[in-house]
């Protein structure tokens, strides 16, 4: 057994424990999480810290398969330029993206990260998510905006996930403006009737809900890019959001990834529907691709569960939790760190299904254990770095 102490221990389903100790097994089962200090005294095998100790953090939000395009992509040119450029420069030989796959999932472990949602949409991240010390879900991602195409687009789906298997997967819809409502409907059809996790980009910029409110802005200018014909298309008359929420199913979790543009309407219109919705804030590629962070206030205290997500290296500068909580804080200094832990471990870990295991410190869990340190009377800075400890 070891046993770790720091200047606190954020269990994060109790109140911190000032000095508190966790002590583990050889396997990183928690025995007990305690504020006893004769433990401390007598026990030759504790490790005394300066900082926080808190669970291992959950990545609700990444893109591994992607991790080859890191500084490939000029920052700050907006969402639809981003979708131009990767579509342009996505294209590698499978030895450059397992490398760089490879990387990343290193560098997420080393930075206290020990559950993903990973978004894929072809088989290359199935090795090294099999062999990692890293849990991941892997969502099939589904994408066409042609009605006539809803069907392939599925079935492709599906096939990519008979390959994950037996590895956790689920098909997902990739976002409002690259799914047709025949492609929603069989997503929803199938997760109906099987247990099927869904990740979805939502809101990105002001385009997206331009192009369902109005039928105008940047989309439109993106599908002739693409030379894809969207005349059947008709103007909704609200925001994406709204468009979409009456096509997604009532028997999953939903996760609404990004946010950008999300507003207190929106908010408003999802508690009139049955639906299991959760939120991912990923702050890091919301600067990188928009400038722009959402209106985070918005959703504290609207009794959503909120998660955090680094999304891929192609749209950040690097994969680590920490930091998302950091540009976080710089936006709203009155969340406590108590909160955004909690955002960055149990709620990550409840929308994956595997609190149970991960995401607080309790007797009989393996969550992994991080040590924040160099923190301003609990306030994260510039300085403050995690360190795995388990």
């Amino acid at each position: 057994m070891k046993s770790f102490t720091a200047d606190y221990v954020f269990p994060v389903c109790a109140d911190p424990i000032k000095n508190g100790v966790v002590t583990i097994d050889d396997l990183g089962k928690i025995i007990s999480v305690t504020d006893n200090h004769a433990t401390q005294a007598k026990n030759a095998h504790l490790e005394h810290f300066k900082g926080i100790i808190c669970p291992g953090f959950v990545n609700a939000h990444c893109h591994l398969e992607l991790s080859h395009l890191k500084d490939k992509l000029v920052p700050g040119r907006g969402l639809i330029n981003f979708i131009k450029d990767i579509q342009a420069v996505r294209a590698a030989d499978s030895s450059t993206i397992l490398k760089a796959a490879e990387k990343a999932d290193a560098e997420m472990y080393e930075n206290g990260i020990v559950a993903v949602g990973d978004i894929s949409n072809s088989n290359a991240s199935i090795a090294i998510k099999a062999k990692s010390k890293i849990y991941y879900h892997t969502f099939v991602e589904a994408f066409s905006f042609l009605p006539d195409k809803a069907q392939e687009t599925f079935d492709k789906a599906l096939s990519l996930l008979g390959e994950f298997k037996p590895q956790s997967c689920s098909i997902t819809p990739h976002a409002p403006y690259s799914v047709s409502k025949e492609l929603f409907r069989l997503i929803k059809k199938y997760s109906d009737n099987n247990t099927n996790l869904l990740s979805i980009h939502n809101q990105e910029s002001e385009d997206e809900n331009k192009f369902y409110r109005y039928r105008l802005g940047g989309f439109i200018d993106l599908y002739e890019h693409f030379g894809i014909d969207i005349s059947f298309f008709k103007s909704q008359a609200r925001n994406s959001l709204q468009s979409i929420l009456p096509l997604l199913t009532n028997k999953q979790d939903i996760l609404f990834v990004h946010n950008t543009c999300t507003n207190l309407k929106d908010i408003y219109f999802i508690k009139r529907f049955d639906r299991k919705v959760h939120f991912c804030f990923c702050p890091g590629a919301n600067l990188y691709i928009e400038k722009k962070l959402p209106k985070i206030d918005l959703f504290v205290d609207q009794g959503f569960n909120l998660t955090l997500g680094t999304d891929s290296l192609a749209s950040n500068t690097k994969l680590c939790i920490l930091n998302e909580m950091r540009l976080i804080q710089q936006k709203s200094p009155s969340l406590s760190i108590e909160k955004l832990i909690e955002w960055g471990t149990i709620n990550g870990a409840k929308y994956l299904g595997i609190s149970d295991e991960k995401g607080t410190l309790e007797e009989g869990k393996t969550p992994g254990l991080n040590l924040i340190t160099d923190l301003d009377n609990l306030k994260i800075t510039s300085d403050t770095k995690v360190k795995r400890l388990v």
